[in-house]
């Protein structure tokens, strides 16, 4: 499957997929748009909401890896511990990952590289601060021992990719979170807002990024 590095309207790339027509982030902005959707709505509501260590991190779709980048940079400022659990059906080759220019936007490339380079199938430490474990699986093929504060869910749109955004995969979903947890996404479709209501969720709309109006933030009750 081809993939193309493009340019986003901040300064960042995406990865764009043409025979399908979808890009791994909007073309408003990659980083503004993970910033506000998986870092200040998900990952730091969780720092402020638990006083555990370490924040545990569940990513649907590890993609470029610019989430996990973000979440680094976030567990060094905030002098927090991290430990980061993603899944990826079909990883970027460490070719592709060394043209994107998210480690030197951040400051940390050598990091960001080694997002990319790290091992699968076991933890990996990226920093003193935070421990990667990437899974190469598709969603309902994943299960896990593991549970988490927060999941970053960042499949590709319902339009593109239906099967993810059900009840059932929300139900999958709704186990791994530890009570008082949230998932965040950019879809804030009646679809997927019932699906997860369906599965258990307190599903909130918020503002979204730019170029979309709203986003959702789901809650497992405590």
């Amino acid at each position: 499957m081809q993939r193309e590095i493009r340019l986003t309207a901040d300064g960042s790339h995406t990865v764009a997929i043409p025979a399908m027509d979808v890009s791994y982030h909007s073309k408003h902005g990659a980083v503004s748009e993970s910033m506000q959707v998986y870092i200040e709505a998900g990952l730091l509501t969780c720092m402020n909401g638990f006083a555990s260590d370490p924040v545990c991190i569940f990513e649907m779709g590890f993609g470029t890896g610019l989430n996990a980048l973000l979440s680094l940079r976030e567990a060094i400022n905030q002098r927090r511990n991290i430990f980061y659990l993603a899944i990826e059906r079909y990883p970027l080759t460490t070719t592709e990952a060394a043209l994107l220019n998210y480690g030197r936007i951040t400051g940390l490339e050598d990091a960001f590289q080694f997002l990319h380079t790290a091992a699968w199938e076991k933890p990996v430490s990226i920093n003193p601060s935070f421990t990667l474990h990437k899974t190469q699986a598709a969603l309902q093929d994943f299960t896990t021992g593991y549970s988490f504060h927060c999941i970053y869910f960042d499949a590709f749109a319902p339009e593109t990719q239906p099967e993810l955004w059900t009840t059932g995969i929300f139900s999958q979903l709704f186990p791994l979170l530890l009570p008082g947890g949230c998932l965040v996404t950019y879809s804030s479709k009646s679809i997927v807002r019932k699906a997860m209501t369906a599965a258990g969720f307190r599903v909130e709309k918020i503002p979204g990024p730019h170029g979309k109006r709203e986003m959702v933030r789901a809650w497992k009750p405590q």
